[in-house]
């Protein structure tokens, strides 16, 4: 491992994490279903039975997380920083939609991916990216 010094704080990079040019575009995808729980009357974020955009966001995030999963070191796991998307249309609870993430872009331990979300005809829910960074996971939780 090679440390590294950013911000005046130093680190370790393991090698596994320079992510190989075929890394690019490495893809997750995962099926939801919506239920009562996921809605924006149910979580407060608005009046309606329909899938809310927090639990829309929290199923982005969670395909870029399993994305990177694959491609860490034991005890690391990465942590979301940013997010910027746009909920482009409603959902009924009882219906599928499928997050997906690619990893567009990798800089040191900051991950950059697309997300969207489409329901089962192919009919785009949300799209945008976002963005996390790679952490020691005992590390991040000493810090808290």
């Amino acid at each position: 491992m090679t440390p590294l010094v950013k911000d005046g704080r130093s680190f370790q990079m393991p090698v596994k994490y320079k992510l190989n040019k075929d890394m690019k575009d490495l893809t997750y995808s995962k099926s939801f279903l919506i239920k009562e729980e996921d809605t924006a009357l149910h979580l407060g974020s608005g009046d309606l039975n329909v899938l809310s955009t927090p639990s829309l966001i929290a199923s982005m995030e969670n395909a870029a997380m399993n994305c990177a999963k694959p491609k860490l070191q034991d005890g690391f796991t990465t942590v979301g920083t940013l997010i910027n998307i746009r909920h482009l249309k409603a959902c009924k609870v009882g219906q599928r939609y499928i997050a997906k993430a690619t990893l567009m872009e990798e800089d040191g331990r900051k991950l950059v991916f697309k997300v969207e979300a489409s329901d089962e005809e192919g009919n785009l829910l949300g799209e945008g990216t976002h963005e996390r960074f790679i952490v020691d996971s005992v590390k991040f939780m000493n810090k808290i």
